[in-house]
């Protein structure tokens, strides 16, 4: 296998019914020169970890770890609205919806896919024209589609920048008390941080993908908010 730092504006491969745009997939392969098969995707604006197999013996054995949820994910996630506690689990069915989303399913309905995230408050800032922000860590147990983007909403805490399901585009220097309005942060809120499963050998692998620049600079404009006194933090 190999695992690749997914950066964000990238699809892994192209979704059923897109028209053929350059993913990351076919630009691997051209590089490298070899074949590779598709193990799991990134939201095309989420940046993070992503697996690749180099033999379809390969895919075939992660393919059986993905499906019998012998994989553990841990993303970096920043919301709009506080988490109901500072750590805990969300189980909410989901549901497909129009338009390739999914949205909370009622209570009985068929069709339901069980779906569980369990959530980590790293960081919380308040005072902000924005209102609370929270820096958290999210590892899904299931792997539906945008499961931790409709799970964060339905608690009341969808990602900060999440034109689809939190309806917000970008992240403002307004919106973090400053007097332009200069955009900080223009793509989801997300980050594939970690993954951890075990190898062909029988060895334990655990993945880091670091942050990005462009969520580096985030973090960064958050801290200078804190330093100017536009909001507190704990």
């Amino acid at each position: 296998m190999i695992a690749v730092a997914k950066p964000a504006g990238v699809v892994v491969i192209p979704a059923r019914g897109e028209e053929a745009a350059p993913c990351l997939q076919a630009a691997l392969e051209a590089t490298r020169g070899e074949k590779l098969w598709v193990v799991h995707r990134l939201d095309r604006d989420t940046s993070g970890v992503v697996l690749f197999a180099r033999t379809a013996i390969e895919h075939r054995r992660l393919n059986g770890l993905f499906e019998g949820r012998h994989v553990q994910k841990r993303y970096l996630a920043w919301t709009r609205g506080a988490l109901p506690a500072e750590e805990g689990l969300i189980d909410v069915a989901l549901h497909s919806a129009r338009k390739g989303k999914m949205r909370p399913a009622v209570s009985g309905e068929e069709g339901a896919l069980p779906s569980r995230t369990r959530y980590r408050v790293l960081r919380r800032w308040e005072g902000l024209k924005c209102g609370v922000l929270c820096a958290i860590e999210a590892s899904p147990e299931s792997g539906r589609q945008h499961q931790i983007r409709v799970h964060l909403r339905s608690v009341g805490a969808p990602l900060v920048v999440d034109p689809v399901y939190g309806r917000v585009a970008k992240v403002t220097n307004t919106d973090l008390g400053k007097d332009d309005d200069a955009v900080v942060l223009a793509r989801l809120s997300l980050h594939a941080a970690h993954i951890a499963l075990t190898s062909a050998e029988g060895a334990s692998l655990a993945i880091e993908a670091p942050l990005p620049d462009d969520l580096v600079a985030w973090q960064e404009a958050l801290a200078d908010a804190v330093q100017r006194g536009a909001c507190t933090a704990r």
